[in-house]
């Protein structure tokens, strides 16, 4: 599946406008760059622009390359000048291709992805957010089948409400904090936190599962949704939203209260409001209001501006909710700072 990720990172890249003359280039830009493993794309942009998120509008490609929407370790980066705007290509230093007379393969996977997808790849296939009630009416753990009383992978548990016999595997949840949308009381969703994977071994009322790859402990009254057999393939071009995006972070995953790069937050816009996989919001911390101590008055109150604190590129989005990698910040990320279009 990873492969398949990495595969479509540039699928979409000859449909970006060429809009290179209003890109500005990081004033420490090299003049080109070798590509290493462990490498993303945003991080290699970053050397050449001063906002990375930009780099399908100036990247150039070669027809002479075979897939040249793929960057392997070895490649270089050159910054180039077309028509006086500046443009970023790929000299393929060292292909990593099998050749033979009928065919040619790419090794997928050592493509260079957009961003580090080991940081959101268990996350492309969960549910993350579901309905009201939606939970609650899920199969559930009712006992542990060998009386552990911190039940994990290896373990076994019983399971009432598995009426479909046809789903041999599934994830288990237990419900999260609710979303509720800070300007208008919305209710939007509520988490689903991840516990990890079942495995059918006998039907029956209760059914009996084999616990696989948990993240945290199972326990009684912990619900099952089946394995989707779809995949959901991470096809990411960075990109600015069309309109006027003004939202807030209602959450991060693991619930720390300062925010940093790499972490999943969860915001208040979603499908109903426009939102796509590849949006690129800025994150602007919420002024405070603070006293002022100067004047004589004894409640003379002021909101302090917003200020810019990061990136944030969207993953996966739902209805009313959207899930993103934080991928710069600038200064600490809360929980009801403000999402906005850069």
């Amino acid at each position: 599946m990873a492969n398949k990720f990495l595969g479509l990172v540039f699928a979409s890249l000859l449909a970006a406008p060429v809009l290179a003359d209003e890109i500005a280039l990081n004033p420490n830009h090299p003049d080109s760059y070798v590509v290493v493993k462990g490498d993303t794309l945003w991080d290699i942009s970053g050397r050449f622009l001063r906002d990375p998120w930009l780099w399908p509008e100036v990247w150039h490609v070669n027809p002479q390359i075979a897939n040249p929407h793929l960057i392997y370790p070895g490649d270089v980066i050159t910054l180039v000048y077309i028509d006086g705007k500046p443009q970023l290509r790929i000299d393929r230093g060292h292909p990593n291709v099998k050749l033979s007379p009928t065919a040619r393969e790419e090794r997928l996977d050592r493509a260079i992805p957009t961003i580090p997808i080991d940081a959101i790849k268990q996350f492309l296939t969960q549910p993350l957010v579901v309905g009201e009630g939606e939970l609650e009416a899920a199969p559930y753990v009712v006992e542990s089948a060998d009386e552990h009383i911190v039940t994990g992978a290896g373990d076994r548990v019983y399971v009432r409400g598995l009426t479909d016999t046809t789903a041999g595997r599934y994830n288990l949840y237990k419900p999260g904090a609710k979303l509720i949308d800070p300007d208008t009381n919305e209710m939007l969703g509520i988490q689903a936190i991840y516990l990890g994977d079942a495995t059918v071994q006998k039907f029956g009322e209760p059914a009996t599962l084999a616990l696989e790859n948990t993240t945290r402990e199972v326990g009684i009254g912990d619900r099952l949704k089946s394995i989707s057999a779809d995949e959901i393939h991470a096809s990411f071009l960075p990109h600015p939203p069309t309109a006027d995006v003004k939202g807030r972070i209602l959450a991060v995953l693991d619930g720390v209260s300062q925010i940093g790069r790499y972490q999943i937050v969860a915001v208040s816009r979603g499908t109903r409001e426009g939102m796509e996989v590849g949006h690129v919001l800025r994150v602007q911390q919420a002024g405070q209001e603070v006293k002022d101590k100067v004047t004589p008055a004894p409640n003379d109150m002021i909101t302090l501006p917003d200020e810019d604190a990061g990136l944030v590129m969207l993953f996966r989005t739902f209805e009313k909710v959207s899930y993103g990698l934080v991928m710069e910040a600038t200064r600490p990320i809360h929980v009801n700072d403000y999402i906005t279009t850069p």
